[in-house]
Parts: structure tokens; C-alpha cells; sequence
């Protein structure tokens, strides 16, 4: 049986501002496994005709590798196979050994390249999350992939691969440098496994991604196998797969070819593909505050877990389909500066902090990704523009003239303001509520078109990072339009000028 066992190891063994190599089997995760593959293909076409030839069994006539071993050229072509594995081998090695990577106190860096070589930098100041993934095969081997987010369009810095013991504690180390907590001891204390080799990996395999002992228990939500399954049959993906079906069928019967019905193969595979992915994706997530922020973990075979440091997350939105409603359920997104290479719990772009949970995890994630609103009114704010129909429930509503242009939504179509956020409310049939840190707002814009103007209102837009939350309001009251521009814009500049979340600990002291 595994057992855990405490490890002294120096504090800042990767942050030395030295060069450091990759994991020994990085050649082989990147490429060597489809040369090993390739090898063995043609491995075991030789062992088929060696062994057709010693029993007699056909003749092997047209075969190349039956022509092969009876002219002269046998031995060419051993020498040439030969000389092209150590070409790949020595191809392997020098890549390894031109693959590093630093870390001092202001950036990540990493180079690699043999004969066009490639730098890459990332400043600690701009990271907007750090991202472990360790697939199926590279697990196997106890390595990890560990990608730095920084703010902009392919700016991410990977360092692939880690050992996987590495990776976390290189993880701590930036996250330390990141947000300026001074280090006052010169060790640390590492739990890790031990025991025999097999015993490690079954380890890393069975555990969970994110180490309860460390994280917050009461923050952590957990999908349940159920709502999971529920949320898939009653998604918008799974409405177009009956629609297609449906069209396919009244295609066939009007003009009765059979052949119409291939080309719906394709799309019921891909949407099955879909299915499947977000289905093991989700199984085990959890999510769960710890000291450098939030710590998101998804995956069944292939897992992935990212830490988003705080003042991070830009905009946040929480959505309602339709089919959920009478379950409770809700789905929350958030826009980020800076886009992941992994998947994240939903099959998608790690945008998706939340794919399915009835009420109580969303406030309950709502309190980790919105620190700066967790008190008592804030918290009563955030649930009634949850489910609130509208009325006097602390929001600025749209006025009743707004009903020719909000038909259904109107009453509940409004903003409310937080000492630190903005809330934007709409929809009836499709509820969504959003939610922007004044300290992340770039900017606000007022418009109003003849057709607004006519009515006596206006629409709002608060601008932040471009993401899949889109932070506007229409058809609100022209003179609560104006207030909302003014208070809005002062909050913006004001909070901005104060947040400190980009050093999130610079005043404590690690011991």
C-alpha cells in the first residue's frame, strides 16, 4: 500500500533564475510514442512474412518485404533503417536538451528549438491562471503538462513536460512570486507517495484532483452523475440533434431516397463525440478557494486542474436554459484575459467555471470567484437577480414601455449596483444574470437609437477583456441610463485605482 511521507525539499529549487530541463521523457510524449508505433507496424509485417517464409505457407508474391529479403539489398536497408533511428534518437535527445526553462522574479521563460530556435517570455505580473493537465498516457509515466495563462492572444507559456510532483510545486513557487508573499524560511514541507513504481502510478490515477486536505471542504462542489446526465438530454445541443433527425426523416419519406440519411452519419457521430467528451470531462470536477484563488479540476482519464489567482476573472456570467427550469438548474461562464490550450469541464475553451448545479452551488461559487461580495446584502442581491420575476427586489428595472421591444422580459430586465460589482439582469425565457467587477470594467458606453429615443430609453454596455460574456443591457430608463453611466464610470476609475488583487499577497510573509 501507498503511503504518504513528509520530504524537505529548498524553497525555490525552479525559481533560482537558472536554466532547467524537461522531464527526461519528453521526447516520447511529444513524438516518440508514434515512432514507437510505427516500429511496431512494421515489426509485425516482417514477423508475418518471416513466418509465412519458415512455414511455406504462400508464396509472397508482389509483397515488398518478400522482395525485400531475396534481393541484395537486404542489408542496405537494414543500415538505412538503422541510421534512421538514430537520426529520430539523436532528433530526440538534442530537443530535450535545448528545451528549458527560468523562472526569476518578474517572468517565465522558456526556449527551445535546434535549428530555429524560439524564446518565449511570460511576466509574472500579467499571469492570469496556471493550468496542470496530465492526460491519460503521460500520467501512465507520472508527468504533467504545466501551462502559464498570461494576459493576451497566444501568450500562454507551456512547460510540457514535468514530473508530476514538479509541476505542483513549481505551480506554488509562481503563484508565491506572483503575488508577492515574502519568503522568510528556507524549506518546505512536500507530502508526496512512496512505494514501488506500479504502486505510485496507481496512486496518481485514483487520486482526486484536487487534495481535499489543502482546499476549503465546505467550497467544493461536486457533480452528481444524475445532473449531469440530465443537463446533456436537455441541452440546446441535444434539441438540434432531434430537429436534424426529424428533417432527415421528412426528406426521406417526400422523396423517398435512403441516400439523405448518409449524411446525417457524420453529424450524430460528432454530436455523440460531443456527448462523450463532456460527459468524462465532468465526472470529477470540483472546484475550491485556496489561498492563491480558485483551484478548478476536471477529468476522468485525463485531468486538467487550473488555479485562477484573484482579480482574475473579468466578467461573470450565470445562465438558465429554458429545459432547466423546473430542475433548478443553472450554468456559470466567466471571461478571462487570457485563453487555455487544455479543455475545460464542459468540452470547451476553460471557460465554463460551473457546467450544471442548482442554486446553492452557484451561490456557493459565486463566493469564490466574487470575493469582494460576500456579505449578507450582496449575497441577497445575487439570489434575487437569480430568480427574482422583477418588481421591487433592489434592481432598476426597465419601465413598462419597454414591453414593445422586452415583450416577456421587461419586468425583470434591469441593473443593480454593489459597492463592487455592476449586475445586469434579463431574459424570462432564457434567464442570465452578469456580473462585473468595477475594478476590471475598461469602459462604459450609453447609446440610443431613434427607436429608444422614442420611448424615453436607452441601452448600456460595460466593456471589459473580449470573452463569451457580453456585459450589455437594453431598453432601460433614459434618466436610470444616465445615473448608471456616471455612478458606474467613477466606481470603474476609483476601483482600479485602489485594487491591489494583481499582488494578492504581498503583505504576508511565507513560513
Amino acid at each position: 500500500m501507498t503511503r504518504a511521507v513528509e520530504e524537505r525539499v529548498p524553497e525555490g529549487r525552479y525559481t533560482d533564475g537558472e536554466w532547467h530541463r524537461m522531464h527526461p521523457l519528453t521526447p516520447l510524449l511529444k513524438g516518440g510514442i508514434a515512432l514507437v508505433a510505427i516500429l511496431g507496424y512494421f515489426v509485425y509485417q516482417a514477423r508475418e512474412v518471416l513466418i509465412d517464409r519458415f512455414l511455406g505457407v504462400g508464396n509472397g508474391e508482389g509483397d515488398p518485404l518478400v522482395w525485400l529479403v531475396e534481393s541484395d539489398f537486404l542489408l542496405l536497408a537494414i543500415g538505412v533503417i538503422i541510421g534512421g533511428l538514430l537520426i529520430f534518437i539523436g532528433g530526440f535527445y538534442l530537443s530535450w536538451r535545448m528545451h528549458t526553462f527560468r523562472i526569476t522574479d518578474e517572468v517565465v521563460e522558456v526556449r527551445s528549438g535546434i535549428l530555429f530556435r524560439t524564446n518565449r517570455r511570460g511576466r509574472l505580473d500579467r499571469i492570469q491562471g496556471i493550468n496542470i493537465t496530465r492526460p491519460f498516457l503521460a500520467r501512465l509515466f507520472g508527468t504533467a503538462k504545466l501551462e502559464v495563462n498570461v494576459a493576451g492572444d497566444d501568450a500562454n507559456v507551456q512547460l510540457e513536460y514535468l514530473g508530476s510532483a514538479a509541476a505542483d510545486e513549481l505551480r506554488r513557487e509562481v503563484l508565491r512570486l506572483a503575488s508577492g508573499t515574502k519568503v522568510e524560511a528556507a524549506t518546505e514541507t512536500v507530502v508526496g507517495p512512496t512505494g514501488s513504481l506500479v504502486e505510485q502510478r496507481v496512486a496518481e490515477l485514483l487520486a482526486p484532483e484536487l487534495n481535499a486536505e489543502q482546499l476549503a471542504a465546505q467550497s467544493v462542489v461536486k457533480m452528481h452523475l444524475g445532473r449531469l446526465i440530465g443537463s446533456l438530454v436537455l441541452s440546446g445541443t441535444t434539441i438540434f440533434l432531434i430537429g436534424f433527425i426529424i428533417a432527415g426523416f421528412i426528406v426521406v419519406s417526400l422523396t423517398g431516397e435512403l441516400f439523405y440519411l448518409g449524411g446525417a452519419i457524420p453529424a450524430v457521430l460528432g454530436m455523440a463525440s460531443f456527448y462523450y467528451r463532456r460527459f468524462t470531462r465532468s465526472l470529477r470536477y470540483s472546484i475550491a478557494g485556496t489561498p492563491d484563488g480558485v483551484r478548478v479540476g476536471f477529468g476522468l482519464l485525463s485531468t486538467s486542474n487550473e488555479t485562477l489567482p484573484p482579480g482574475r476573472i473579468h466578467s461573470v456570467l450565470v445562465s438558465q436554459p429554458l429545459l432547466w427550469r423546473p430542475f433548478g438548474w443553472w450554468e456559470i461562464k466567466i471571461t478571462r484575459a487570457s485563453k487555455s490550450s487544455a479543455k475545460g469541464a464542459a468540452g470547451q475553451e476553460n471557460t465554463t467555471i460551473l457546467p450544471v448545479g442548482h442554486i446553492h452551488d452557484v451561490m456557493q461559487v459565486l463566493a469564490l470567484i466574487l470575493p469582494d461580495m460576500t456579505s449578507e446584502r450582496d449575497a441577497q442581491l445575487l439570489h434575487r437577480g437569480l430568480v427574482s420575476p422583477g418588481g421591487d427586489d433592489g434592481f432598476v428595472n426597465s419601465p413598462k414601455r419597454a414591453a414593445p421591444i422586452r415583450w416577456f422580459s421587461w419586468r425583470r430586465n434591469g441593473y443593480a449596483l454593489s459597492p463592487s460589482s455592476v449586475l445586469l439582469r434579463k431574459g424570462r425565457v432564457w434567464r442570465e444574470l452578469i456580473v462585473v467587477p468595477t475594478a476590471r470594467i475598461q469602459s462604459v458606453a450609453l447609446e440610443d437609437g431613434p427607436l429608444l429615443r422614442r420611448l424615453g430609453l436607452g441601452a448600456l454596455r460595460v466593456h471589459t477583456v473580449a470573452g463569451p460574456v457580453t456585459a450589455s443591457l437594453g431598453a432601460v430608463d433614459r434618466v436610470a441610463a444616465v445615473d448608471f453611466f456616471e455612478i458606474v464610470s467613477a466606481a470603474a476609475v476609483s476601483s482600479s485605482s485602489t485594487d491591489t488583487s494583481h499582488r494578492w499577497r504581498s503583505g504576508e510573509a511565507l513560513a
